[in-house]
């Protein structure tokens, strides 16, 4: 597959929520296993990074780096090393690496979950024979997962954050529920809400900024920024920069 080439910084709009004084903040979505679309962001974010006249630009991953698109592996190394690309960095753990890290650990629910919700597509990108995962059982496939992913993927992965607050901007994978205090919202909420966080018209003042519910373009409202695309069936990874009350959309597409 050829890769296009997008740059598109959008409109770039002016709001109420605060980014802190000096920073740049890109926030990008679900990346599912598309190495060549993060490969293409990076590259974007560097660009109209380039000229920022700020102290401190942040890069946030929103979580879900791994399943259903081809190369779960590639992503991970990659992510690894970014922060030698960009400092301050931020990744927090979404669901999809949740049920992985729940199977590594030898729950064999939580890996026939991981493996319904797209975990075959991540095991063949470490190394597994598609053959021997149509043969093998969910118990062995749970001996063999350990040895399957390398002990510093293992690592980086369980490294994962929940939960980022930046001036007036609140990132999580999924989002919080709404009405209880941040210090109170749970792991669980952080990385699976859906309907209660999505149908409130508010939460106290803050914008959250999210992924995990795929949009066709980014949701941008004035209490949550949504930026999962849906890039591993769309072909289309998203991201928002904020910096000060400005926010602007950038996106690369295969």
């Amino acid at each position: 597959m050829m890769l296009r080439r997008w740059f598109r910084r959008g409109k770039v709009a002016q709001w109420n929520s605060l980014a802190p004084q000096g920073e740049r903040i890109y926030a990008v979505g679900d990346i599912h296993g598309r190495f060549d679309l993060l490969e293409d962001m990076l590259c974007q974010l560097e660009k109209d990074s380039r000229h920022a006249d700020v102290d401190v630009i942040r890069l946030i991953l929103l979580g879900d780096l791994i399943d259903r698109g081809p190369a779960s592996q590639a992503v991970v190394e990659r992510v690894m090393h970014v922060r030698d690309q960009f400092w301050p960095f931020h990744w927090l753990t979404g669901n999809h690496e949740e049920m992985l890290l729940a199977a590594l650990d030898g729950n064999i629910a939580a890996l026939r979950q991981f493996i319904r919700a797209g975990g075959q597509a991540c095991l063949i990108s470490y190394g597994l024979d598609p053959v021997e995962y149509q043969q093998a059982s969910l118990e062995q496939l749970s001996l063999a997962l350990p040895d399957l992913i390398p002990p510093d993927h293992q690592q980086f992965l369980r490294s994962g954050e929940d939960l980022v607050i930046r001036g007036d901007y609140v990132f999580a994978h999924a989002g919080i529920r709404p009405g209880l205090p941040l210090e109170r919202q749970r792991q669980q909420d952080l990385r699976w809400i859906r309907n209660d966080f999505l149908s409130a018209a508010h939460y106290d003042g803050l914008t959250v900024v999210h992924g995990h519910t795929i949009a066709s373009a980014p949701v941008n409202l004035r209490h949550r920024i949504g930026v999962d695309t849906g890039a591993f069936q769309t072909g289309k990874l998203s991201a928002v920069g904020l910096e000060g009350n400005r926010r602007w959309f950038l996106e690369a597409r295969a």
